[in-house]
């Protein structure tokens, strides 16, 4: 079982360095496995947002933090090579499909060239490591079909920041077959997600952080697109399914190479318009408007996650049901807004963990 204290342990002591450690999914790994006793090493370009989930929760917790651009193969190497870590989670990435578009070169610099770069410099670690390497959901090619992607169907998104991740997922492959084969030292999974949600999260151009930000200020906000479907998924749910896969290929060197799914059930995809009816139940004073002007970018409508093997595999599953999500999330910000105290965060934050792991260890048991 993922949440036994034989598995968590694991963590415990061990060095672990975190690519993107200041963005939302990052800050909140840094969080849980500093909670585990793990020595945490983060890198990171910047902090991303104003506010920052980073600042609210880390703050000035022990992580030692190295401001650094995973385009910059000899800072990065050095790194590594310096804390010679025992875990690595890369989740360093231009993750905005929008910005994607407005800058292509960035994109592919840094999703593609930085999953090269973090491969590169794990390539000349001389001892036992795992590495999970992030990708995306996005990174299958999207024939909006109703039944979800398994790790076996074709990669290749459409729009920069897709095509760029599914790029990355062929240049891992290639590393794992020409330099980390079974014998190596450093055992790689993939891990892909879908769309995140969750406290914390002040991302541009991102429907549940934009739609807080006007809430808050007590505005209305504009919906684009209120019918497209989405596996909407705590970041939690995401996470335990990074840090379980690190788990697994510690004690497990046979699933060495391959790729993994963490999304929700087939059937908790739910439209846009869905997610704002739910958040009003817990946030009543919140408005919406649906406008209909064109699409300046391409946007997918429809995109599902089959996670049977994650199961198979590794007996992970979703546990959140999505009213769950969205009353953890919303719950989240209100929190945040009314007390604006860090201090008080961390320990809201550290609940939902605990009240996460809890659920997963009752619904585990059924």
């Amino acid at each position: 079982m993922f949440y036994s204290a034989k598995n968590l342990n694991i963590f415990k002591g061990k060095t672990v360095i975190i690519t993107g450690h200041t963005g939302f999914k990052g800050s909140w790994l840094s969080f849980w496995l500093k909670t585990l006793g793990a020595k945490v090493i983060g890198i990171s370009f910047n902090i991303p947002t104003n506010p920052s989930l980073f600042k609210i929760i880390i703050g000035n917790q022990s992580i030692r933090s190295y401001k650094c651009d995973i385009k910059n193969l000899n800072k990065l190497r050095n790194i590594v090579l310096k804390h010679k870590p025992d875990f690595v989670f890369h989740l360093a990435a231009q993750a905005l499909v929008k910005k994607s578009y407005l800058n292509p070169l960035l994109t592919w610099n840094s999703n593609l060239l930085g999953t090269v770069n973090i491969l590169e410099s794990l390539r000349h670690l001389k001892k036992n490591c795992v590495a999970v390497i992030v990708t995306s959901d996005k990174s299958y090619k999207n024939l909006e079909i109703k039944r979800g992607y398994t790790e076996k169907d074709q990669l290749g998104g459409y729009d920069p920041y897709s095509a760029s991740k599914g790029a990355a997922e062929f240049a891992i492959r290639s590393f794992i077959k020409s330099f980390f084969n079974k014998k190596s030292k450093v055992k790689i999974g993939i891990a892909r997600a879908g769309n995140v949600i969750g406290g914390g999260d002040w991302s541009e151009d991102r429907l549940l952080p934009d739609c807080i930000k006007s809430w808050s200020d007590g505005k209305k906000v504009n919906i684009r697109n209120p019918n497209s479907t989405r596996p909407w998924q705590h970041v939690l749910e995401a996470l335990s399914g990074y840090i379980l896969l690190a788990v697994k290929l510690k004690l497990n060197t046979k699933i060495h190479g391959e790729a993994f799914n963490f999304g929700p059930k087939l059937s908790h995809n739910y439209s846009v318009l869905a997610l704002l009816k739910e958040a009003k139940k817990i946030w009543p004073s919140i408005l919406w408007s649906i406008i209909t002007n064109k699409k300046k970018f391409k946007e997918s409508n429809l995109l599902k996650l089959n996670c049977n093997k994650a199961k198979k595999v590794m007996n992970w599953q979703s546990t959140l049901s999505f009213n769950e999500n969205i009353k953890m999330t919303v719950n989240w910000y209100r929190a945040y807004y009314i007390n604006k105290d860090p201090k008080k965060m961390k320990k809201f934050s550290k609940n939902q963990i605990i009240e996460f792991t809890n659920l997963v260890k009752k619904r585990s048991k059924k």
